[in-house]
């Protein structure tokens, strides 16, 4: 097996998989790059910075014969021949190839899974302005150039033209490679157009990216090792290991206590006050990091006097600019913060790791409990942090561009929180948006919303069916509580029920393991007999329990599904409107659905391989 390691031009590359010389080996998975992701993809290119390597298989080889198939989003005849498979960088180049050539519409998901055509653009003005402005200079658009709210009523930006893309400076990235000098020569601007092609266009047509092309002499044994250990390797380089080679090497903390300090012990010691708490589990070394940045910055920000003060921040460039004292400033204060988090996440009834909808924000959490103080627990001001909690979760709004929401939870909450003067409320508030539909999408725990939902049926005071136990922080566990079918799968299959209704959160509810093995796949009408006599309760024991659970008792006695589930879809719109204090709009009856399991990917419809009913 031999190999070599040219440069070869992006531009190039993107000749090579529209023209079918560079195609995927029929062994590569599809493409599954997310909104965000593509997007960072772009101001990585921009700036210039390195994405990585590529790795090619020369064909022709006599000892395998790999199918090749097309990068998706080109199109070129079927029995063209390809010089290259390519076995590392599917994802960037399938990116970069949607993005920059042909209409540039990038068929792609959002955090959730969500089916999305975007198009990328740059904001010109910000572009020139230096690689510090080209993360906010690169915007993802809808495919047809309209950005919509009010669910799609109001235009709020329309580049659907080049007239329109002219008139607002916004470069489609698109042209990058083709006919961006003519595009250029319509701005009336001439030197902001001749600023941007002297920092962005020539410099992204010089931009390169380096390849291992392995020869046609590589056995499938090696090809197979090479695939393998490509997608294994490659992992960033983490902001934690930097930053303990940096904290080991701080000359007054070894002055003071003639020893280095050592970043690894001292997170060993935060996970060890952080382990009596399960809903703890998942904090990871780089959050803690963040949350320390987080109000680093702040307090930089709060303390400078001058007229541009620096940005509260919680980007990785600025972790990386952590220095041991601002560490051990905040250290003691943030894990008895995350451990207050803890008890906040138990009183929303989230008890766990895997039942927390989002990961990352514990991250704002804490640090708003540090800048908050005793506050926190006031009750005007913890009302205030509840309905924050749950706009996060019930919006969606913790799944992609997280640091920036970070930063203006920290800089809005609390003065809204506390009632004071001039406070405005929150983005994650406004930002939050709930529809009726969402209800028929939410099927599996990949979703923040479901496990958010899932905790608002536990908080609804309710219990168990067959045993006489509030489902807290103690018989949740004792229990084995978790999630199941009301009217079960194999009821629903006999009587033609469809996959959505059937497996939606709306026909779900926390009930004890045991109880679940009761119900098995009967009917409601045999299984609820069967809980009360084994539970030695009346019927209206048994319906009030399921009130409690936002079941009409009545529509489930007589095996109504239908009935059964636009009743209870409503009073869990009810249940959202009232941890987010807004409204849910009803789009299912009007033809209007925008959040119906058609509008999302299948991985994001898999169902719970827990629930055996």
């Amino acid at each position: 097996m031999g190999f070599q390691t040219p440069l070869h031009e992006l531009r190039q590359y993107m000749n090579w998989t529209t023209s079918g010389k560079i195609q995927l080996p029929d062994f590569q998975r599809g493409y599954k790059w997310d909104d965000e992701r593509i997007r960072q993809l772009l101001v990585t290119v921009l700036r210039g910075h390195p994405l990585g390597v590529v790795m090619l298989l020369k064909t022709g080889n006599d000892q395998i014969r790999f199918k090749p198939r097309a990068v998706e989003g080109t199109d070129f005849p079927a029995d063209t021949h390809a010089d290259f498979l390519l076995l590392d960088g599917q994802q960037r180049l399938t990116s970069l190839t949607q993005a920059l050539m042909g209409t540039g519409v990038v068929h792609t998901t959002d955090s959730r899974g969500k089916l999305l055509e975007r198009k990328y653009y740059i904001d010109m003005e910000l572009a020139v302005q230096g690689e510090d402005r080209l993360d906010e200079a690169v915007l993802s658009l809808p495919g047809d150039g309209i950005e919509r709210t009010n669910f799609g009523r109001d235009i709020t930006r329309d580049v659907s033209t080049m007239e329109r893309e002219i008139e607002q400076k916004l470069f489609p990235v698109n042209r990058l490679f083709g006919d961006a000098l003519t595009w250029l020569f319509n701005i009336e601007d001439r030197a902001l157009g001749a600023a941007f092609n002297e920092k962005v266009i020539v410099p992204v047509g010089t931009y390169n990216i380096p390849a291992i092309e392995l020869d046609n002499h590589t056995s499938k044994a090696a090809v197979a090792t090479v695939f393998e250990k490509v997608n294994v390797g490659g992992l960033p380089l983490n902001v934690f290991e930097l930053l303990t080679a940096t904290f080991a090497g701080d000359a007054d903390y070894f002055n003071e206590h003639g020893t280095d300090f050592r970043l690894n012990d001292d997170w060993l010691l935060t996970k060890d006050k952080f382990a009596p708490h399960r809903v703890l589990n998942g904090v990871e070394n780089t959050d803690f990091l963040q949350a320390i940045t987080l109000l680093t910055t702040r307090k930089r920000n709060l303390q400078d006097t001058s007229n541009r003060p620096p940005a509260v921040s919680a980007k990785r460039e600025d972790v990386l600019k952590l220095t041991l004292p601002d560490y051990l400033e905040w250290v003691d204060p943030l894990r008895e913060a995350f451990v207050w988090a803890s008890t906040f996440l138990a009183d929303q009834h989230i008890f766990d790791q895997g039942f927390l909808p989002y990961q990352k924000q514990l991250v704002p959490l804490a640090a708003l409990r540090v800048v908050l103080g005793k506050d926190a627990d006031l009750l005007g001001v913890r009302d205030h942090l509840v309905r924050w909690f749950w706009c996060g979760i019930l919006g969606e709004l913790y799944g992609s561009t997280i640091e920036t929401r970070f930063v203006r939870d920290l800089e809005q909450v609390p003065a809204w929180a506390r009632k004071e003067p001039n406070a405005t409320v929150p983005n994650t508030i406004n930002d939050a948006t709930f529809v009726e539909s969402r209800l028929h999408s939410l099927r599996s725990r990949n979703s923040a919303a479901y496990k958010g939902i899932y905790a608002l049926f536990l908080g609804n005071q309710a219990r168990d069916w067959m045993y006489d136990q509030a489902l807290d922080m103690v018989q949740y566990a004792q229990l084995a509580v978790d999630i199941h079918h009301i009217f079960p799968k194999q009821w629903c299959a006999q009587h033609d029920i469809d996959n959505e209704r059937r497996e939606s959160i709306v026909n779900k509810t926390a009930i004890a393991a045991s109880t679940n093995r009761t119900i098995l796949g009967a009917a409601p009408s045999s299984y609820l007999g069967v809980i009360e006599k084994k539970a030695q309760i009346d019927s209206e024991r048994l319906d009030s329990l399921l009130e409690a659970h936002l079941v009409p008792a009545e529509l489930l006695r007589t095996d109504d599904f239908d009935s059964f589930f636009i009743e209870r879809r409503e009073r869990i719109c009810r249940l959202v409107e009232r941890a987010m204090g807004k409204a849910v709009p009803r789009d299912v009856d009007n033809g209007e659905a925008s959040e119906d399991s058609s509008q999302f990917v299948d991985e994001a419809m898999i169902e719970d391989e827990s629930d055996a009913d």
